[in-house]
C-alpha cells in the first residue's frame, strides 16, 4: 500500500471526529464566553479541558498524516491550510467545509459546479470566521476602557463589516490583542471577497462566450 493510499484511508477514518472536534471546540469556546458568569465560572475547567482534547485530536491527525505522507517539511509547504488551522485555534471550524466537501464526494461527482462550489464554501467559511472572529474579538474589548463593542451583537455587526470590506468604523477594537484579531479577520475578508468576485466574473465570461459560441453563424 503506498503513501497517497494510506493518507487517503486515514482522512476518510478522521473526517467525522475532527468535524466533531470542531464542534466541540467552538461550543466549549462560546458558552466560555457568552455563557452566564455562574455558569462561565463553573464551566472555566471543563470548558478548557474540551478545548485542549479538540486541540490534541488535530495535533495527532497533523502529525499522523506528516508520517503517512513521507515528506517531511514538503509536507509543511503543501499542507499550509492544515498548518494554521493547527497553529491558530479560531481557524478550526474550517474542518466544517472540509467535512461538506468530503460527504459531496462520497456520493459521487458533487452536485454543484466548480464556480458554485468556490461561491458556497466561501460564503460558509465567511460565516463560521465571522462567527468565532466575534467570539475572540468580544472577550478581548468587552469591559476594556473605552470599548465601543459592548455587546457581543456590537462584535457581530464589527466582524460582518470587517469581513465585507466595508469597515463603518462606528465599532472598532482598542486593546492590542482585538486589533491582532482584526488584521487577521481582515485578511480573511479580503481573502475570501476576492475568491467569490474572481470565480464570479469567470463563470460570467464562461456563460458569455458560450452564449456567443452557440449562436449560428451569419449568412
Amino acid at each position: 500500500m503506498d503513501a497517497r493510499t494510506r493518507m487517503a484511508r486515514w482522512e476518510q477514518r478522521t473526517e467525522v471526529p475532527l468535524a466533531v472536534a470542531s464542534v466541540i471546540f467552538v461550543a466549549a469556546y462560546a458558552l466560555q464566553v457568552l455563557g452566564p458568569d455562574r455558569l462561565k465560572d463553573a464551566w472555566i475547567d471543563p470548558g478548557l479541558a474540551m478545548m485542549l482534547a479538540a486541540w490534541a485530536a488535530f495535533a495527532v491527525d497533523y502529525v499522523v498524516r506528516w508520517r503517512l505522507s513521507g515528506q517531511r517539511l514538503g509536507f509543511v509547504r503543501t499542507h499550509w491550510l492544515d498548518t494554521v488551522v493547527l497553529v491558530l485555534p479560531l481557524l478550526r471550524p474550517l474542518r466544517f467545509v472540509k467535512l461538506y466537501e468530503a460527504l459531496q464526494r462520497r456520493h459521487g461527482e458533487p452536485r454543484l459546479a466548480l464556480h458554485a462550489r468556490v461561491m458556497v464554501y466561501s460564503g460558509m467559511s465567511t460565516v463560521l470566521l465571522g462567527f468565532t472572529g466575534a467570539l475572540a474579538v468580544f472577550q478581548q474589548e468587552r469591559g476594556a476602557p473605552g470599548a465601543t463593542m459592548r455587546t457581543f451583537g456590537d462584535a457581530v455587526w464589527w466582524a460582518c463589516s470587517t469581513l465585507s470590506t466595508v469597515g463603518y468604523g462606528d465599532v472598532t477594537p482598542v486593546t492590542p490583542v482585538g486589533r491582532l484579531i482584526a488584521v487577521g479577520v481582515m485578511a480573511v475578508g479580503l481573502a475570501l471577497l476576492g475568491a467569490v468576485t474572481g470565480t464570479f466574473a469567470s463563470w460570467l465570461l464562461q456563460t458569455f462566450s458560450r452564449e456567443g459560441d452557440e449562436k449560428p453563424p451569419k449568412s
